[in-house]
């Protein structure tokens, strides 16, 4: 009991806040990990990982019956889901995926305001062992677990300072990753021969609104996104 109740106490305990140079310093190492094509080909796997999951939980609380998570090396990724193939479940299950890194950054800026930067780390440890259970390929399941074991080693080892800087920049990767996914989602459907399976084109079949209204919905929910959580973090 005294090992658990000490646990939740560093759990549960909250963290000075980073001094503002080193908070925008950690944004701009976060920028750095998106906007540069050779650290955003690495850094995009954490989106696409919170994306399949997005779809995932998605599907689960529309009743949806899930059948697994497949993550690809070339960052792209697939949910699978059983279920009625049209209707609002399926409309809600496509619409997660886009919109989940923003608002998981959201709500870790949130969280992060409040100084509880350890209790966001283990919730991500929490939610990458969930996932792990559902993921159906050995590339996915090595990208969990590396994602796992550097949440683990920063939560477990690092000192306050370090777990703040950690969990700053994945907040901010994730703010600012999920806008340029919906950038390049774009940019993919502007090509002339593109597949027309992405999550805009098959809400634009589900809805009969054109695939570019749920482009726009996609990023005016990312920009929000970012812009809120730039100011829970006292940094717009």
């Amino acid at each position: 009991m005294d090992v658990l109740f000490g646990f939740w106490e560093t759990v549960a305990s909250r963290t000075a806040p980073l001094p503002l140079f080193t908070a925008w310093l950690t944004v701009a190492a976060a920028a750095v990990l998106v906007l540069v094509p050779a650290l955003w080909r690495h850094s995009r796997h954490v989106i696409t990982l919170v994306h399949e999951g997005g779809h995932a939980v998605a599907a689960t609380l529309s009743g949806r019956r899930l059948g697994g998570i497949r993550l690809h090396s070339d960052t792209s990724g697939l949910t699978v889901s059983r279920g009625r193939p049209r209707g609002p479940g399926m409309v809600f299950t496509l619409l997660a995926g886009y919109v989940a890194p923003s608002l998981l950054g959201l709500g870790a800026a949130r969280l992060l305001s409040f100084g509880y930067s350890v209790a966001l780390l283990w919730l991500m440890l929490a939610a990458l062992a969930l996932m792990l259970v559902q993921i159906r390929n050995l590339f996915g399941l090595w990208s969990v677990a590396v994602s796992a074991a550097a949440v683990l080693g920063v939560s477990w080892f690092g000192s306050a300072g370090v777990q703040s800087v950690f969990a700053l920049l994945v907040t901010a990767v994730l703010l600012l990753g999920a806008v340029r996914a919906v950038l390049e989602l774009h940019r993919t459907r502007s090509r002339s021969r593109h597949d027309g399976t992405s999550d805009a084109d098959q809400l634009a079949r589900l809805t009969h609104l054109p695939g570019v209204v749920w482009v726009a919905a996609f990023l005016i929910i990312g920009a929000a996104c970012a812009w809120l959580g730039a100011g829970f973090l006292g940094l717009a």
